[in-house]
């Protein structure tokens, strides 16, 4: 143990007769090593928020919508027809086993007024209560849920995301106040849960749920989603109210007879979706909920096996896993320059090691002429290369702590401390002095002491 003190000791007195050189010898590796640890907190810090993206979506969400129309070799775009209808979305939670749940929406964008404040809100939903356990939302901050007698009954009534409650109430309680959606009073009977930010970096919380017959048929004033009901189906059988409605528990009309519909055709309400937000019972359960899902939609709507989809179905949870893989990529391929960098360091440090050598020749045979052993300087020039790195590892975990907090600090983006980045920036510190710093301690211990001591 002496011994090893004595060699530390030694190795310490060389560097302190040129500071400056050894600062600057340890200067790649501070950089390399300030590159990984930020590299690595903010990697780290981009998959947390990447799960917590998917956490916010609700666990394993699969997004249905209709599908695009080409006519005369141009695309309408997604959503041209009206393919998905509110049976569609109760088929699905009612047959399909993988499914845990299904819920209907349609979209609008509107004005939120509250007697002198509005607010442009960026998605007006409408849906049933399903919608909220789909999406991990069930808790809510304040108030209730709509229910399905509500959602029947096209009720005026609906659930605030947190940014449309705070630009409205001013951080009032908004609960059993009326809001005015296009010139519809609505009666806010619950606030939504915090969620923040999505993916694409759009606030989640900046949104009105409402029952979706109240916003298709009340707000935004459509009257059905297609054409007319054919007087009779394929089958035989008359187009009746109570087939549109397959979830509906309330009578609200008396029945029209067969000859009464024949007669008289009604335009199908709750016909068209914009989506149907499907949530499978695991997340090893969504494919054969897609696979389900699929079969039973081209059932419904009467596809034959040489016609394509008419809607779309999209699997969230892999979009996320893909954005997370693209994040782990890049942040491999920013580790690598990192790693790049600590190897140029490394090799500054050989090169300042030999050049110390080549000025110490007459020293290191001084030294063998009063009995040290080439074991003895092998070790002293060795246990320099490793001060050297070990004081610029430390000094990079600082610098890339610091930038990590800079960054998170200025820039908001989500940064994660990294205990095994620290300790891999020290045990490669050390094994970067130990390789770069061998061959010149090698080279130091194998002088002849007569030659050395000749040496100008």
């Amino acid at each position: 143990m002496r011994k090893i003190l004595r060699t530390v000791s030694t190795a310490v007195r060389a560097l302190r007769r040129h500071v400056m050189r050894s600062l600057l010898t340890c200067l790649g590796i501070v950089i390399g090593v300030a590159a990984v640890i930020a590299m690595m907190e903010l990697g780290q810090g981009s998959a947390q928020t990447i799960r917590r993206t998917i956490s916010s979506l609700g666990a394993s969400v699969v997004q249905i919508d209709p599908s695009d129309v080409v006519r005369a070799g141009a695309s309408s775009g997604a959503g041209a027809r009206n393919t998905l209808t509110a049976a569609d979305a109760y088929a699905i939670s009612q047959e399909c086993s993988a499914v845990r749940c299904a819920a209907p929406s349609v979209d609008c964008r509107a004005q939120i007024v509250y007697g002198n404040r509005n607010w442009p809100s960026g998605r007006v939903l409408g849906t049933t209560p399903d919608y909220l356990v789909v999406r991990n939302w069930a808790d809510l901050a304040e108030g209730r849920c709509f229910t399905e007698a509500e959602v029947a009954g096209a009720a005026c009534v609906c659930l605030l995301g947190k940014t449309v409650a705070r630009e409205l109430f001013a951080g009032a309680s908004p609960v059993n106040q009326q809001v005015r959606v296009k010139d519809v009073t609505m009666t806010v009977i619950g606030v939504l849960t915090p969620k923040g930010a999505n993916m694409m970096g759009s606030d989640q919380d900046d949104i009105v749920l409402a029952p979706w017959t109240t916003i298709k048929f009340r707000v935004s004033g459509a009257r059905s989603g297609g054409a007319p009901a054919a007087a009779t189906a394929a089958g035989g059988q008359v187009n009746s109210l109570g087939q549109a409605y397959p979830c509906q528990q309330v009578v609200l009309y008396p029945s029209a007879s067969a000859a009464q519909a024949a007669d008289m055709p009604q335009l199908i309400r709750f016909a068209d979706m914009d989506d149907i937000w499907v949530s499978a019972r695991s997340q090893a359960d969504v494919p054969l909920a897609i696979r389900q899902v699929t079969g039973l939609l081209r059932e419904r709507h009467r596809l034959g096996y040489d016609q394509d989809d008419d809607f779309r179905i999209r699997d969230l949870a892999e979009i996320a896993s893909t954005l997370a893989a693209s994040s782990r990529l890049m942040t491999n391929l920013l580790l690598c320059v990192a790693l790049i960098s600590l190897v140029v360091g490394g090799v500054g440090i050989m090169n300042i090691m030999l050049a110390s050598v080549t000025e110490r020749t007459r020293e290191i045979g001084l030294r063998m002429a009063v009995g040290a052993r080439s074991g003895d300087i092998l070790r002293q020039f060795l246990t320099e290369a490793v001060i050297l790195c070990l004081l610029g590892g430390a000094v990079g975990i600082a610098v890339g702590r610091s930038a990590s907090w800079a960054v998170n600090a200025f820039l908001g983006w989500t940064t994660m401390t990294s205990l095994p980045a620290m300790a891999a920036a020290v045990a490669v510190s050390s094994a970067v002095g130990i390789v770069f710093g061998y061959y010149p301690a090698w080279k130091a211990s194998r002088l002849d002491p007569i030659v050395a001591l000749g040496h100008e």
